[in-house]
């Protein structure tokens, strides 16, 4: 294992590479991901783990939090030609980290709860609306209305990055993000941790029970709250992990039907006093109403959205019929 040793203002840091991946997004970008053991010793500040990316066009490792140094790297060590690294930030895990996101409260409290989707392309109908900026959208989606915002992050199916969530909150975005991916492995919840997202989604669908109590537990211990979606009563075992959220997804994963009957079915089926959340294929205020009135609290919504030339202004139009 490869380390890396430096010291900023007086701090001796060590800095073990565990884990590396190389993934080709596209023609024109590589990025290099990176995990990392952070270790520093200061009669301050003790720092037990960290993790980012490292962006061959950026020359930059992405750590979260704003205690800022540089170091000299071996290349090897990044796998790339680059003699010097340097981390903007990083996460500290003390009790700061592990602060209650507000995401439920802001849909508990909204007079909407809508959740405005940030989404450019699915898989059903492919490219949506492959122009729209999240240095845009998101924060139109803040200024008319919406209670948070999920943001696609994934690259392969839906076009997404994680910089999309950075964008958002650059350009002023203040209201809880949703850090949307297929979420299998802790490293995706550090990814959305740093980034800047308030919660994550876990799919019964792509885990085992154990793997989503395990993923719930370290999405709290960072901060983070939990969407846990469900589509039907065979995903139902997976509510007693007592999520933040409760979601019941209308689209079949499988076969790409979309039916929002599949919220009203569901509604009764889970626990009471809980934040619920319908997921897909709400484009009509009547139906937010409906949902609303067998006990949702939270309404994902993107399509309907991004398919305009301007999202947020769809969205204001929306609330005014609600």
């Amino acid at each position: 294992m490869s380390s890396i040793e430096a010291s900023v203002d007086g701090v001796k840091l060590e800095l073990e590479r565990q884990y590396s991946n190389y993934n080709n997004t596209d023609s024109k970008s590589k990025d290099y991901v990176a995990r990392f053991s952070l270790k520093a010793s200061s009669a301050k500040q003790n720092f037990e783990i960290t993790i980012g990316n490292f962006n061959t066009k950026g020359d930059q490792l992405y750590i979260k939090d704003k205690y800022n140094f540089s170091f000299t790297a071996d290349p090897k060590i990044l796998e790339r030609d680059t003699k010097e690294v340097f981390i903007d930030q990083f996460i500290q895990l003390d009790e700061k980290q592990t602060e209650t996101a507000k995401f439920v409260t802001s849909l508990m409290e909204s007079e909407t709860g809508i959740i405005a989707e940030f989404k450019r392309q699915s898989p059903s109908k492919g490219w949506i609306n492959k122009e729209a900026k999240s240095s845009v959208v998101p924060l139109s989606y803040q200024k008319n209305g919406a209670a948070a915002i999920s943001i696609l992050t994934d690259i392969d199916y839906f076009g997404g990055y994680d910089e999309f969530i950075q964008d958002a909150r650059a350009t002023g975005v203040t209201i809880p993000i949703l850090y949307k991916n297929f979420v299998i492995d802790e490293y995706q919840l550090f990814q959305a941790r740093f980034c800047g997202a308030s919660a994550v989604l876990l799919i019964a669908a792509c885990l085992s029970k154990a793997e989503c109590k395990s993923l719930l537990a370290l999405a709290h211990e960072l901060g983070l709250e939990v969407l846990l979606e469900m589509h039907d009563k065979h995903d139902l075992d997976y509510a007693e992990l007592q999520p933040d959220m409760y979601g019941i997804n209308n689209r079949n994963l499988g076969s790409f039907v979309t039916d929002v009957e599949n919220s009203f079915k569901m509604a009764e089926l889970l626990p009471t006093d809980v934040c619920k959340v319908s997921e897909s294929g709400i484009s009509n205020p009547a139906t937010v109403k409906a949902l609303r009135e067998v006990g949702y609290d939270g309404f994902l919504m993107g399509e309907c959205f991004m398919k305009t030339q301007d999202p947020g202004e769809a969205l204001n139009k929306f609330i005014s019929n609600l």
